[in-house]
């Protein structure tokens, strides 16, 4: 029987790895690669030349950082270092047409409406809740319930709702108990 070289036994394990069901993660950092690489310039020719000189090494590095650190931490921790957007801020339009500026934050969001209030969304992952901060005061909104369901504070009313596309109805009806109406 023939031996099998090293190189070709480390491919092959490598190969499997890549080709196994169990990976898992958001390959975050090559994905910030690719995404640089291909919107580096206006010019695609020149991005081209660029993923040709630079995607050979590139590529497999961030892809082996990824597989083996980032992703691992992801697994374990639940947080991904590199797909955070901690401290960048997004234009959105409301539902009003208005343009609100939305910060991610280490816990959360800030918002800042168009006239300069700011509204704060955090969460608390001790308590597996999400809190509302305006104007100086703090409520909570809702809580991951053990059981598998959520409690939400409505209209200074507590209620428990099921994670199903009946709790979620019933969460928007207590919401906006003239829903249906407004349409």
């Amino acid at each position: 029987m023939k031996k099998i070289s090293l190189k070709v036994m480390t491919v092959l394990l490598v190969g499997s790895m890549m080709c196994s069901s169990c990976m898992v993660g958001s390959f975050s950092l090559f994905n910030k690669y690719r995404e640089w690489q291909t919107n580096m310039t206006s010019n695609k020719y020149v991005n081209a030349i660029v993923a040709y000189v630079l995607g050979s090494i590139c590529y497999p590095i961030t892809t082996l950082v990824d597989v083996l650190v980032l992703n691992t931490i992801e697994f374990w921790s639940g947080d991904n270092p590199m797909a955070a957007n901690i401290g960048k801020t997004q234009q959105v339009q409301g539902k009003d047409g208005l343009i609100y500026a939305v910060t991610t934050l280490k816990n959360g969001y800030e918002i800042k409406t168009p006239a300069g209030e700011t509204v704060l969304l955090s969460y608390n992952k001790d308590n597996n809740s999400w809190s509302m901060t305006q104007n100086g005061q703090t409520q909570e909104i809702f809580r991951f319930n053990a059981d598998g369901t959520i409690s939400a504070t409505m209209n200074n009313e507590s209620r428990v709702f099921a994670l199903t596309e009946q709790g979620v109805n019933e969460a928007r009806l207590a919401a906006q108990p003239d829903f249906f109406a407004m349409r």
